[in-house]
């Protein structure tokens, strides 16, 4: 029996919304969509979930009365990806699939948000931490029951917590300043 796994075929995913976010820049976006602090309003940012054309309202329409989704994105301005990252939390290098790094293997993302309205060809929602422009891949409704385990271990992570306090993930950076070969992140928006 052979323990190798085939490669060498593509999955295709198509976008079945986009989202109209008031973060225009990766610097401007929250780390995490419950952390606000640094950002310019300092409070959760709402934003429209836009579905493409010929959407089908039938796919959507009961979501209404679930207080939370979850987005499943594409990180489209990603440039690829390194098996370690540095956390904005700190404590060194980390193994890129033990943190939410945005610069990942399949650049894919997943991010719980609080649903305001379901409307006719898009939803309001609130607590976004996503980009204007970000493709949606997939919505699910978010099921406490289900989703929700807060006696859950976190790894690394917890140790951050005991030394830096619960909650301690940095807000935003603020834009650095532009050097003679100029600021990759300001510039680009990844």
């Amino acid at each position: 029996m052979s323990t190798a796994h085939d490669t060498s075929s593509a999955l295709s995913c198509l976008p079945i919304a986009f989202v109209r976010s008031p973060y225009a820049r990766r610097i401007d976006a929250p780390h995490q969509s419950t952390v606000v602090a640094g950002t310019e309003t300092q409070s959760a940012a709402e934003a429209t979930i836009e579905f493409v054309a010929d959407f089908p309202v039938a796919a959507y329409r009961d979501l209404a009365g679930f207080e939370r989704i979850w987005l499943v994105f594409a990180f489209h301005r990603s440039e690829g990806w390194k098996a370690e990252v540095r956390p904005p939390r700190g404590g060194g290098k980390r193994s890129v699939l033990a943190t939410r790094s945005p610069h990942r293997p399949n650049a894919i993302g997943l991010s719980a948000v609080e649903l305001v309205a379901v409307g006719d060809g898009a939803l309001q929602v609130r607590g976004v931490d996503l980009l204007d422009g970000t493709p949606i891949l997939d919505i699910k409704p978010y099921v406490p029951y289900a989703d929700a385990f807060p006696a859950a271990r976190a790894g690394w992570i917890d140790a951050i917590d005991a030394s830096q306090g619960r909650h301690s993930a940095p807000g935003p950076r603020k834009p650095r300043a532009k050097t003679a070969r100029g600021d990759k992140d300001a510039l680009s928006g990844s």
